[in-house]
């Protein structure tokens, strides 16, 4: 009764000799579905060939980018808590502790310190997976404690970011964070310290206004989502219809709001260039 079987010598075979994929071998854009396997795309900076779209990736995966190879990570021992203790907040501490278990960081930003092509600068990344990126007491207070290591060490200043806005479990003490990141970098002008400004996919809230635009460089990753309030709130309001493109990265670089847009694959010889063109040598104190 070989018609109801798959036989070794068949046009099939067995499927218990059927050899599965491994899982993790492939990757496919989300943009365009193209399909590559994992290591050209790590290898192309997890950029889509095809459609170059820019995947977003962790601040570990950016110092890699970036840095000469080896890097210290600076004030990892900040953890958020729920110090407001609200009633209908109680679940805040639970996703805090599920944010951490599952990426393995303390917080939306990790700050690092390492050399690009032998020259000193301080990275603080943001990350997305981290309750959206959203800005906390601690991403505030890393941002401020990178500012100040900073300046007493006079090392230039890029600040990656990533994030949804503010996170409102933190109530006003997140909206807060604002005001303190945004005087922190008037420190940091008035010191001479360079502060260059990465916007990458999406950069919106409270992240947006305030130190994500207040670089001396500002720039961003193609195709990167930068603005305040999203889309469907500002029509509702203005009560018209938005440009095409309206808060992409390509559209506020033609309206001003951006020095230029950096592909991730180039993004560490354009630091480079910045970094000589504001090196730390010509870097003196009023």
């Amino acid at each position: 009764m070989g018609w109801f079987k798959r036989l070794r010598d068949g046009i099939t075979t067995n499927t218990r000799q059927k050899k599965e994929i491994p899982e993790g071998m492939w990757y496919q854009c989300k943009s365009c579905k193209n399909t590559i396997t994992t290591k050209d795309h790590t290898l192309n900076s997890y950029v889509c060939p095809e459609c170059n779209y820019h995947d977003r990736i962790s601040p570990d995966q950016y110092f890699e980018l970036i840095f000469d190879g080896r890097y210290t990570e600076l004030f990892g021992n900040l953890f958020s808590k729920d110090f407001l203790e609200f009633t209908d907040l109680k679940s805040y501490e639970d996703r805090l502790k599920a944010a951490v278990e599952k990426g393995g960081i303390n917080d939306a930003i990790t700050v690092a310190q390492g050399k690009v092509n032998r020259l000193d600068l301080v990275i603080a990344a943001m990350n997305f997976k981290f309750i959206g990126g959203s800005m906390g007491s601690v991403v505030g207070e890393k941002i401020a404690l990178a500012i100040d290591h900073c300046i007493e060490h006079k090392i230039p200043l890029l600040i990656i970011s990533k994030s949804g806005g503010a996170r409102m479990m933190e109530s006003a003490f997140s909206l807060m964070q604002m005001a303190k990141t945004s005087a922190r970098l008037t420190r940091l002008a008035k010191a001479r310290v360079p502060y260059f400004s990465l916007m990458t996919d999406p950069t919106t809230g409270g992240v947006s206004a305030s130190f994500a635009m207040l670089g001396d460089i500002n720039f961003a990753e193609p195709g990167a989502l930068i603005g305040f309030a999203g889309p469907r709130v500002i029509k509702e309001t203005i009560k018209k219809d938005l440009p095409e493109g309206f808060q992409t990265s390509e559209f506020l670089l033609e309206h001003g709001f951006l020095d230029f847009i950096v592909d991730r694959k180039e993004l560490r010889d354009r630091m480079t260039t910045l970094l000589h063109l504001f090196r730390p040598s010509k870097i003196v104190e009023e």
